[in-house]
């Protein structure tokens, strides 16, 4: 990046939130100030919503930073950063905005500050559009401490469409340089589990045909293993009515790769729980390492840790080529997307490579 302030067109590729947020990120950690213009012009509501513009909020107040045009609704906005400080911030949506997405705009900037930091992000925990908290949990943490990442997640409560209420606290202690990372070998699936759920005044028994129905559709291509997916009703420490389901499978080699839905009015729970398993089973078929929904996730810790990093995937999902995009815009990082030609690859396994450019903490 530049002296000077870098433009970066928010309507390219994906054209959604996620080059908001990365282009923030980055823009904190290189600590160089950055324009982004035509926000979400993908998206049928262009500009920023809650959700976007408390994110901005968060990297402008951890880094003592200038925030320009921030409001609800705006295309354009500029950012400013100072450094990365750590401490203790609170951003709260005040509606079902995705908290996971508050975590993705605001953790890299945290490993990167002068001490830990301690993030209480409100809002929605499961959202459309957005992980649910579930996943962020037990698929992204898990694999992003294999960076050197260090990150607790509190659950405090969470919070269902349309009014939110959830809260998340998120403690991060910095470091001195992110590691690369080698997810080339998936191994077997040895552990498919989940946990279907309502909260709210919202039946039961929708949790128990949910993960039924999720179950028969797994049982159709997986017979060996044993699955279990609880049914749960979720009456304390949630915020409002909503019901979904997640189904987790884990291998040997540690991968972990997730299917998720949630219930929608009008929507018969068999038919959540049965797109909750077909995402999980068409994610375990590629045989890559990690799932659509990881991918471009981890684009930014590749790019920022030293050395080169490997990650086997199945089809490259535009979220991914969008992250790579905006990765190499504004870094020196160089990605390549080559075909997996080992013997258990199939026509849709992808090698994604990335020679990150190490970026070193020089705040510890």
């Amino acid at each position: 990046m530049a002296a000077t302030t870098f433009e970066m067109d928010g309507s390219v590729m994906e054209g959604g939130g996620q080059i908001l947020r990365l282009s923030t990120a980055l823009s904190c950690i290189h600590g160089t100030s950055i324009k982004i213009n035509k926000i979400r012009a993908g998206r049928s509501t262009p500009g920023l919503r809650p959700q976007h513009l408390t994110g901005l909020e968060l990297v402008r107040d951890m880094c003592d930073g200038n925030l320009e045009g921030a409001v609800i609704g705006s295309t354009e906005i500029t950012i400013s950063p100072g450094k990365i400080k750590g401490g203790n911030h609170i951003a709260d949506t005040q509606t079902a905005g995705s908290v996971t997405l508050l975590m993705q705009v605001s953790l890299p900037c945290a490993l990167f500050a002068k001490g830990p930091s301690e993030l209480c992000l409100k809002g929605g925990t499961n959202a459309e559009m957005a992980p649910q908290i579930d996943y962020t949990l037990k698929v992204f943490k898990p694999i992003v401490e294999k960076f050197g990442v260090n990150v607790d997640l509190d659950l405090r409560m969470r919070g269902y469409y349309p009014k939110g209420g959830g809260e998340l606290v998120m403690k991060v202690n910095p470091v001195k340089e992110l590691n690369p990372i080698n997810m080339t070998a998936r191994g077997n699936i040895t552990k498919i589990y989940g946990r279907a759920f309502v909260a709210g005044v919202l039946p039961s028994k929708l949790a128990k045909d949910m993960s039924s129905a999720a179950l028969r559709t797994i049982r159709k291509e997986i017979k060996d293993l044993y699955v279990n997916i609880q049914s749960l009703s979720e009456r304390e420490n949630a915020c409002g009515s909503g019901n979904g389901i997640i189904i987790f499978a884990e291998s040997s080699t540690g991968c972990v790769f997730a299917g998720s839905a949630l219930g929608k009015k009008g929507v018969y729970a068999d038919k959540t729980g049965i797109e909750a398993a077909e995402m999980l089973l068409r994610n375990i078929r590629h045989n890559g390492c990690v799932d659509e929904f990881l991918q471009d996730q981890l684009i930014i810790y590749m790019a920022l840790a030293k050395g080169t990093s490997r990650m086997r995937t199945g089809p490259i999902t535009l979220h991914t080529k969008t992250a790579i995009h905006v990765a190499e815009q504004l870094t020196e990082a160089k990605f390549s997307v080559s075909k997996a030609e080992d013997e258990s690859a199939t026509n849709d396994t992808y090698i994604i490579e990335c020679q990150g450019i190490g970026v070193e903490n020089s705040n510890l």
